[in-house]
């Protein structure tokens, strides 16, 4: 990997992590565009730990308040009608769905989910789901409102972003406004949910990164790794403040079209072999 490819990929993970538009399938595409080589769901994971510490930060009192009330009402039954408490244990359940489904396909997600094919059309496929969630929700329900069933339910569209393409943010912001959550609430469970898992997936790639098991694979340095992630937690800093801001006083429509446009062009150059699939 080269340092240019390095700090590229580090922005692009920064700026697309938190947006519904998938950051793994950008990751892929700009690799297999400008570099011509795949940098591995390995890199993807462990610079999502440079994300993943921005949302630590951004979030730091309500993580706080929350993993606090949470413990204290494991022995203090006073606490556990408080929306924190329910809150640490919607985080936990829903986390469950990506760390079980990741670990038994974890082979299948480093390699034959990264063809691009499948990418475009997860990319084009969902941005009609997404256009249909934002188009049919109500968005008449907040936090105060949230349930375990939410939780269940977010947390299983989170896990189909195994399939890079898909889009973390995009799936459970789809589920959220399927469920009526207002775009905000959504987003906001959508930054928590994803810490256990992320951070766990992130920590358990860094060995795959210096020695991928998929031939052709990028393989950077550790100095590399580290200012990618780095880099994509700056930018994806900016990217938390910026999308809760747009979230709450606009749809989602322009990043269906952007799913869209993104999606086709990929299918064209694979089609006149510009780009490799694989």
């Amino acid at each position: 990997m080269t340092w240019v490819e390095a700090i590229v990929l580090g922005i692009v993970q920064g700026l697309t992590e938190f947006l519904p538009i998938s950051s793994s399938g950008h990751l892929r595409i700009t690799s297999a565009i400008f570099f011509d080589q795949d940098a591995g769901a390995s890199f993807t994971a462990v610079t999502q730990l440079g994300t993943e510490a921005a949302v630590l930060l951004y979030f730091a009192k309500d993580i706080w308040r929350i993993s606090r009330t949470w413990i204290v009402g494991l022995w203090d039954r006073s606490v556990r009608t408080s929306l924190d408490y329910r809150m640490g244990w919607y985080v936990i359940v829903g986390s469950i769905p990506i760390g079980l489904l990741g670990f038994l396909f974890k082979d299948q997600i480093r390699e034959t989910a990264r063809n691009l094919w499948l990418v475009a059309t997860t990319l084009i496929v969902f941005a009609f789901v997404l256009a249909f969630a934002e188009y049919w929700g109500r968005q008449t329900r907040t936090l105060e409102n949230f349930r375990m069933k939410d939780g269940v339910v977010m947390g299983l569209a989170q896990a189909m972003a195994l399939i890079p393409g898909v889009s973390r943010s995009g799936g459970t912001l789809t589920a959220g406004l399927l469920l009526n959550l207002t775009r905000e609430t959504a987003a906001r469970y959508s930054f928590l949910l994803a810490i256990p898992a992320v951070v766990m997936s992130g920590i358990f790639s860094i060995g795959d990164v210096f020695e991928p098991a998929a031939a052709g694979t990028a393989v950077p340095s550790v100095a590399q790794m580290i200012v990618a992630t780095i880099i994509a937690f700056g930018v994806g800093y900016a990217a938390i403040a910026w999308l809760l801001r747009y979230v709450a006083h606009h749809t989602l429509y322009v990043f269906v079209l952007y799913r869209v446009a993104l999606g086709t062009l990929v299918l064209a150059l694979l089609m006149t072999g510009t780009i490799s699939a694989t």
